[in-house]
């Protein structure tokens, strides 16, 4: 019959697991190039500009991702954005793209990138609904429930807006400029979308619109367990 383990060395297995350090933060964007990100979807143009990686409208276009060329599971993700306040952005997290079909339209196409996301969209004079989480090409729609998807401002409008967003399991919790937006846990989601790659949105506008831009700085990403 196995022994269990004495009490004194258990202790001691806890405390060194306990002082195991944290993973180290990866830079996703080098502030110079577009290295290890692919574009996805859409005709928007994404380009490098003074550190920050700026995503410009295509009009007609439907919706744009550029993407990490990494997947990630669980994770702490922090990055500054800005966007015009005419512009619907957000950034994809554990997403993919889908394999085949699912019906008809380019929401269902193959190839469409799909999976949760943190919106991103100025506050305005009504607020909006900026760190929840949306169903991009799910078929569900917003993920947060209806009843906490109250409209905010605490984006600042035409500034430089922080975001933390941390994904461990089911859990989704999103921070904007300090305060927390989004504490979602949903099963159903985790259950197709426990990694995939990190994604910068620029939504597809019609024609006549435009054009608009969004822009991204200081990405970084922490693997967690």
């Amino acid at each position: 019959m196995r022994k269990s383990l004495a009490p004194s060395l258990l202790f001691l297995m806890i405390a060194l697991s306990s002082q195991l350090p944290a993973a180290d933060w990866i830079d996703l964007f080098d502030g110079k190039t577009l290295n290890g990100w692919v574009q996805r979807n859409g005709y928007a143009t994404y380009r490098v500009e003074n550190g920050s990686i700026v995503g410009r409208t295509s009009a007609g276009s439907a919706n744009s991702f550029l993407c990490t060329a990494t997947h990630f599971g669980d994770f702490e993700l922090e990055f500054e954005v800005k966007v015009d306040d005419e512009l619907n952005s957000g950034v994809m997290i554990r997403s993919r793209q889908k394999t085949e079909a699912t019906g008809t339209g380019r929401n269902n196409a193959i190839g469409r990138v799909f999976g949760p996301q943190v919106e991103i969209e100025a506050s305005g004079a009504d607020g909006a609904e900026a760190g929840y989480i949306y169903g991009e090409a799910t078929g569900r729609g917003w993920l947060t429930p209806a009843d906490d998807l109250v409209p905010h401002k605490t984006m600042r409008d035409g500034e430089w807006n922080s975001f933390r967003v941390v994904a461990e399991g089911p859990r989704i919790q999103t921070w904007i400029n300090g305060k927390q937006i989004e504490d979602l846990a949903d099963e159903e989601t985790y259950k197709n979308h426990a990694g995939g790659f990190i994604g910068l949105q620029v939504h597809g506008i019609r024609q006549g619109m435009g054009p608009f831009e969004a822009a991204w700085r200081n990405i970084r990403i922490r693997p967690l367990n």
